[in-house]
């Protein structure tokens, strides 16, 4: 069954004739020129999970033809294929900063997205969040805080999968029990003389296991792009799932949209993995005792089923000292996260200075501690010592004159 809703399509202005964007402060559509505003057409449906196993067993496809006004263009640098509506225009690659000066064309099918994500953060308040974190950051170059400024940043949806399956896992494994032994040894204690003492040692015993668990998953997220790196996106989580809005084209007015690089059976291997490191925590769980060993896991997965969906992102990707660097907004959270570059001539002034510093205070207490100390006027100079007087009588000189 092919689902004919174009991706994306225009909102022309019914006042200046212009055309409207989504508005992520008043979630409405909003023309940037006159700033009439309109409500969002109507959502049909709901979001629904579609079976995997029958999608890929019938090979059915729910793709859809773009509308006729939207373009897409390759991207030379970093190769993402990025839809974008007119009179919006390709520019610079929102991923690597490239300029775009190949020839836009009409987008190839999709599979339409079940759900999206609205923008929840507008660009002003994206930029602030941006120059608060460079401000932030220790050892940027100055001049770099000066050409963010300057730089372009651009509403990026980016496409994810989510995968919910119920998972059947057995498996084999040791369960270790610590129990303890007391022992005796000697020891020399400070005086020289050797003591025997005891100890508790601790021992484990294990014994072979094997078992079953059961888990339910629910929205397994998988990025389904290879322009960011999946831990930089995985960082930007979490992501609240449940304002997904049931697909409305009016939602990526304005925006740009990136296609999924990662076709939905190879995500489904990525959310196995994703899956595992529950599984494995189950089952240590499951087998109890005091330490465990799994040694095998085989897992069953039953039922999964799949979203593609389209999650908001401001993207600032900006080119300094010839090397590129990139910084993202969850335009859901605020969180941002991305790369900056280093000033050498920071990070040396910092050393330096420590450095002098470090040394200054070394002189000054050496100083004082080589500096004679002066008598305290307050207390009195001791007397040089007096002998005592013998306790002879001094002789008579009469007594030393001989007699005649």
């Amino acid at each position: 069954m092919t689902n004919t809703q174009p991706l994306t399509q225009q909102f022309p202005c019914s006042g200046c004739g212009s055309t409207l964007e989504f508005d992520p402060k008043s979630a409405q559509l909003k023309c940037p020129y006159c700033g009439r505003e309109d409500e969002l057409p109507t959502a049909m449906g709901q979001v629904v999970e579609r079976s995997l196993e029958e999608f890929v067993n019938a090979n059915r496809t729910q793709i859809a033809a773009l509308s006729t006004t939207a373009l897409e263009v390759e991207c030379p640098g970093c190769r993402a294929q990025i839809t974008f509506q007119p009179p919006d225009v390709a520019g610079k690659c929102p991923f690597c900063a490239t300029s775009i000066v190949t020839q836009p064309h009409a987008p190839n099918p999709v599979l339409m997205p079940e759900a999206v994500l609205p923008f929840g953060l507008g660009k002003k308040a994206a930029q602030e969040r941006i120059q608060k974190w460079l401000h932030s950051r220790w050892f940027a170059p100055t001049g770099l805080k000066k050409l963010a400024q300057h730089e372009g940043m651009q509403g990026v949806y980016l496409p994810f999968w989510t995968y919910d399956a119920q998972t059947h896992s057995t498996y084999r494994g040791e369960r270790g029990t610590h129990y303890y032994v007391t022992e005796t040894y000697t020891e020399t204690n400070s005086e020289g003389k050797t003591e025997t003492k005891t100890r508790e040692v601790q021992h484990t015993r294990w014994c072979s296991v094997s078992g079953n668990v059961s888990c339910y998953f629910d929205d397994v997220l998988v990025p389904a792009v290879e322009t960011i790196k999946t831990k930089r996106l995985e960082a930007l989580e979490p992501w609240d799932l449940s304002k997904l809005m049931p697909y409305n084209s009016s939602y990526l007015a304005g925006f740009k949209v990136q296609r999924y690089q990662i076709q939905l059976k190879e995500g489904f291997e990525l959310a196995k993995e994703k899956m595992a490191s529950t599984i494995h925590q189950n089952v240590v769980r499951d087998i109890g005792g005091d330490e465990q060993r799994v040694s095998s896991v085989s897992t069953d997965y039953y039922d999964p089923t799949f979203k593609h969906v389209l999650l908001p992102v401001w993207l600032s990707s900006y080119r300094y000292h010839n090397k590129q660097y990139q910084v993202m907004v969850n335009a859901q959270t605020g969180e941002v996260l991305g790369d900056r570059p280093f000033s050498v001539w920071k990070i040396t002034k910092v050393i330096v200075l420590t450095a002098v510093v470090t040394v200054g205070l070394l002189f000054v207490i050496g100083h004082f501690a080589e500096e004679p100390q002066i008598p305290d006027p307050s207390t009195p100079e001791e007397l040089p010592s007096i002998p005592e007087e013998s306790s002879q009588p001094y002789p008579d000189p009469a007594s030393s004159i001989e007699s005649p």
